[in-house]
């Protein structure tokens, strides 16, 4: 069984969804801590021709609480979120497929930082098409004080997964001999570039997940999804 395994991002970019379109089973860490100027709770848009970044405003808290303790801003205004897609991407090609999505998406009333993400998260996952099983970490019986590596390990142990995949950027952090001491196959999964027509501008690339559904149909988003990456 492959798993993949990664803390929650707001509608981050295709190779997050490409991660989970590669495993039987994805894991998305709750019990992990909140980044302050990570991309859990912001991402970027194109916005005049270059990138603008998109946020959730958090109510102020301690920096060393769990993204599931984390809370939503009580004044967040969904509907000046929603316009800011709306004047970003109006015009775009796609912008009538992709706009209901939004809607669910920014909407959403539940104010806990975790839940709010993991309702986006299935919901774009919904619109594409990614059937991949779900599950949510502190769900899962493993030792939740382990670190890094070794409670990576751990999930894998208890998933019984035979495959661990993992975004390129991990090869700083995780050692393929280490995986498979315990008999677990360790890759990397590396995005190909792909780039589309914006209009008629200069390409700005990686943005969130919302600017290649703005600009794609779901046909072409959905095969890039499934096949423009390598694993390595």
């Amino acid at each position: 069984m492959k798993l993949g395994i990664m803390q929650p991002y707001f509608l981050p970019y295709i190779g997050y969804f490409q991660l989970i379109a590669a495993v039987d089973t994805f894991i998305v860490y709750d019990n992990i801590k909140y980044t302050k100027k990570g991309w859990i709770n912001r991402n970027r848009m194109l916005l005049n021709g270059t990138d603008a970044m998109f946020s959730l405003p958090l109510k102020k808290d301690s920096d060393s609480l769990d993204v599931v303790q984390r809370e939503i801003s009580a004044d967040f205004d969904h509907t000046k979120l929603i316009n800011q897609f709306k004047g970003a991407y109006r015009c775009a090609p796609y912008f009538s497929q992709t706009y209901p999505l939004l809607e669910r998406v920014v909407c959403c009333e539940d104010h806990n930082l975790f839940r709010y993400l993991h309702h986006s998260l299935v919901e774009t996952c919904r619109h594409l098409g990614i059937d991949t099983e779900i599950r949510i970490s502190s769900g899962i019986v493993i030792d939740h004080d382990l670190k890094a590596q070794d409670k990576v390990l751990a999930l894998c142990k208890a998933m019984r997964a035979d495959e661990y995949v993992n975004t390129i950027g991990g090869t700083e952090l995780y050692q393929k001999s280490e995986f498979c001491s315990h008999g677990i196959e360790l890759k990397f999964i590396k995005s190909q570039p792909f780039e589309y027509d914006q209009f008629g501008a200069a390409f700005v690339p990686w943005l969130s997940i919302v600017d290649v559904m703005m600009f794609n149909p779901l046909d072409v988003v959905r095969d890039c999804i499934n096949s423009n990456y390598e694993l390595i």
